[in-house]
């Protein structure tokens, strides 16, 4: 009888190729898996239940506020009615007691306050997790980054004796918006009940040896070999209505603070020629859009929506080359070897990327592309510059992907990813 498995992420799992490439290899290896997301009811073509595949279900959770806090709230703020009513409600209770109308007025107050309904919004949501988590007898939890941990530990530990994973995509005490102490407090805390704790380079694990004392599994954010269906083609000069004679040097992925964006912006009017193609979506789009508009790049600068998984690659094969331009604002940033290092290999489009221990070891060791101070628009203009009059050093980078591609790829790390799973299930038997 296969093994089952709950997987919870914090996300509605529309584009998380990482989850998605360790999901499926547990399906291949026999396991039955349920992953437990978020669900937007304003995304109607987003299924609370799907089944991709056999044995690997989709569950997602309502992510809003429980019908009845939500039209409350909403009825405090913008009714008159509700003014009135508050007004008659607070004199009754100054009469009654004092007392109750401080704790009346307290509650108004918190309800309104928008810090209070986000609050009550994720206990909202940990409490369906865990509901959902508790649903079937599951033989293994798994929790992707430390904000669906608590839940799995509630399910694998508290209410049953199962084994757990922690599997952090991210430095958690050192990430853009996530300043609070509280972090490392309640990470240092809840590790104590996981098993195993996973973490995906060597640089990360050091830095949690550190911290922590002890070494966790590494297991690289490694892509999946690309196999080009020859019915599937994207063109992105034609979509786009760039000239054939202009190359494509593409960012791809999340549009965020600390991605080096801005400053790719910045460097284009260095840029001899191509145009620049950010595909992704993220909070500071509209504010890129804008700084594109204001230096007079309209013609120079594209912007796409994220596409699904399954298509993005067909994308990323256009480019002359790629872009990964982290700023060292936290640890995390600057210990990454994310996704779209890989995506570029496997499409054999040479990289531009910032000057950190991961992504450095990668594209100097492996010489499929240049790196750069990411921090300095004119150090990232002269790398393009080099590349673009340079067809020859662009063309060898991009056959050097041919081998690199051979090492870097989920098929080899993804044997490293099941041996966990098959040393917890021994130490549990």
């Amino acid at each position: 009888m296969s093994k089952k498995v709950a997987v919870f992420v914090w996300n509605y799992f529309t584009n998380d190729a990482r989850v998605w490439r360790e999901c499926t290899a547990l399906q291949e290896a026999g396991y039955h898996v349920d992953i437990i997301a978020l669900h937007d009811p304003k995304q109607v073509d987003l299924a609370k239940r799907e089944s991709p595949m056999p044995n690997l279900h989709i569950f997602r959770v309502n992510s809003e506020l429980p019908w009845l806090l939500t039209k409350t709230a909403h009825w405090f703020k913008k009714s008159k009615l509700a003014t009135v009513s508050m007004g008659v409600v607070a004199v009754l209770l100054f009469f009654i007691h004092p007392v109750l109308l401080l704790l009346f007025t307290l509650f108004v107050g918190l309800l309104a306050w928008r810090k209070t309904r986000t609050l009550l919004r994720r206990c909202s949501i940990f409490s369906r997790m865990v509901r959902q988590g508790m649903a079937q007898k599951y033989d293994i939890y798994h929790a992707n980054d430390l904000n669906t941990l608590p839940q799995a530990v509630l399910c694998a530990k508290l209410f049953r004796r199962k084994p757990l994973i922690y599997d952090s995509h991210e430095v958690q005490t050192s990430r853009t918006g996530y300043d609070s102490r509280l972090y490392g407090i309640s990470e240092k805390w809840l590790l104590r009940f996981t098993d195993v704790c996973i973490h995906e380079n060597h640089t990360r694990a050091s830095y949690i040896e550190e911290k922590y004392h002890f070494y966790p599994k590494v297991v690289h954010n490694y892509a999946d070999v690309f196999q080009p269906d020859p019915c599937k083609k994207i063109d992105l000069h034609d979509l786009l209505d760039i000239p054939k004679e202009e190359p494509i040097l593409l960012y791809q992925g999340g549009v965020q603070i600390g991605r080096g964006l801005d400053k790719l912006i910045q460097a284009i009017p260095l840029f001899q020629r191509g145009v620049v193609v950010i595909l992704g979506d993220g909070r500071i789009k509209e504010d890129l859009q804008q700084q594109a508009k204001a230096m007079h790049l309209e013609k120079r600068i594209r912007f796409l929506p994220k596409v699904p998984v399954a298509d993005l690659l067909y994308y990323t094969q256009n480019a002359y080359l790629g872009f990964q331009l982290l700023n060292n604002v936290c640890f995390n940033h600057y210990s990454a070897s994310s996704n779209k290092l890989f995506e570029y290999i496997m499409c054999q489009v040479p990289v531009i990327g910032a000057d950190f221990p991961e992504i450095k070891k990668v594209i100097q060791e492996e010489n499929i592309g240049l790196t750069v101070d990411s921090h300095d628009p004119a150090a990232i203009a002269e790398a393009v510059n080099q590349l673009l009059s340079n067809c020859a050093l662009r063309d060898e980078l991009s056959h050097n992907c041919l081998q690199a591609r051979e090492k870097y790829n989920w098929n080899h790390e993804k044997k490293l990813f099941l041996e966990i799973y098959e040393e917890l299930e021994d130490g549990h038997d």
